[in-house]
This record gives C-alpha cells, sequence and structure tokens, in this order.
C-alpha cells in the first residue's frame, strides 16, 4: 500500500510541475518561470509560407516559418516558451540577377527576424524584431498584416542604419531589406 501512495504522490508531484499555458500575448513577467506563451487563437500560422515582393529593382523572398514552444529568457534571465515566426530571406537584383543576401542557411543572431507578439489593437498583425545584420546593423522593427489569404503587408522601420568608421570592418553596410511601408508580398 505504501508503494502504491507513493507512486501516487510522485505522479501528482510531476503533474503538478508541469509549465502553465498563457495566450500568446501574455506578458511574460506576469508569468512563473517556465510558462508557454501559446498562440491559442491560431493567428501566426496563416503567416507560414515563401512570399515574394519586388521593390527598387529587387525581388525579395521571405521564408517564414513557426516554431511552437521556443524557449526564451528576458533580460532578467527569466526563462519561459513562446510560439513565434521566424523570417529567412534572400534578395536577388532583378536586372543581373546577382544574389544580394541570403539568410535561409544563417543560423547566429545576424539577420535573424523574430516575432514578439501580435498587436491585438492592429486587427492582429505581427511584431517582429530584426537583429540586422553584421553588427546589427539595419535592425528595427517590422509589422505584418494580413490582407488576404495570399497576401501579407510588410512594414520594416530600421532603427540602426549607420555604424561609426572603423566599426565592424568587413561588413557590408547596405540594407537590403524594402524599407517600405505597406509593402504587398504574394504567397508563392
Amino acid at each position: 500500500m505504501k508503494k502504491i501512495l507513493l507512486i501516487f504522490a510522485l505522479i501528482l508531484g510531476i503533474v503538478g510541475c508541469k509549465a502553465q499555458t498563457y495566450p500568446l500575448n501574455t506578458y511574460y513577467g506576469d508569468v512563473p518561470e517556465y510558462s508557454y506563451m501559446k498562440d491559442l487563437d491560431n493567428v501566426l500560422s496563416p503567416y507560414v509560407g515563401i512570399y515574394k515582393a519586388t521593390y527598387n529593382g529587387n525581388e525579395t523572398t521571405l521564408y517564414i516559418t513557426k516554431e511552437e514552444k521556443m524557449l526564451k529568457v528576458n533580460s532578467l534571465n527569466k526563462k519561459y516558451f513562446k510560439d513565434v515566426l521566424h523570417i529567412k530571406y534572400t534578395v536577388k537584383n532583378i536586372s543581373t540577377g546577382a544574389i544580394l543576401q541570403d539568410t535561409q542557411n544563417v543560423n547566429t543572431q545576424d539577420n535573424k527576424i523574430t516575432s514578439i507578439g501580435t498587436l491585438v489593437f492592429d486587427n492582429n498583425a505581427i511584431d517582429l524584431i530584426h537583429y540586422g545584420a553584421g553588427c546589427g546593423l539595419g535592425g528595427g522593427d517590422i509589422k505584418l498584416k494580413k490582407p488576404s489569404a495570399n497576401q501579407i503587408s510588410w512594414t520594416f522601420s530600421p532603427e540602426s542604419t549607420m555604424m561609426l568608421p572603423g566599426q565592424c570592418p568587413n561588413v557590408d553596410r547596405k540594407i537590403y531589406l524594402p524599407e517600405a511601408a505597406n509593402l504587398i508580398f504574394t504567397k508563392q
């Protein structure tokens, strides 16, 4: 009988320690460590896919994927899980066919674009952060909206557009992502 009670107590302990699940936009400071901010309303999935747009003589292709339960750590070293969108991209010069930038195989913080939440006040637009190319150049905010099933609207405002002379030598200083408001990308 003692063994049965011990096993029952152990099972209750394991189930009781399971991280709690919260809606996607829950502020991480309001929940216990290792909580999960889940896309309960499925607002991220419609954005998943490959999208293309032309801007200033370049063709930009976005590769948008969804990662469920990504481990995140805040500035106070608090750990939590969150569903996010990731964007990798290629930018190609249309007239020459030259690839200007390609992040499909980049797994570092450089050129990483990750969602940070949805904008409830803006019809659940997706808010993303771009960490910039080498040395953070071109990092900034990106907002995606879904005007139709086969399109996304892209707004990108880079915050870091300049570097000091001698800072980060051998880094391409051009920002290739379209710096535009409401640029329409079409699903492929």
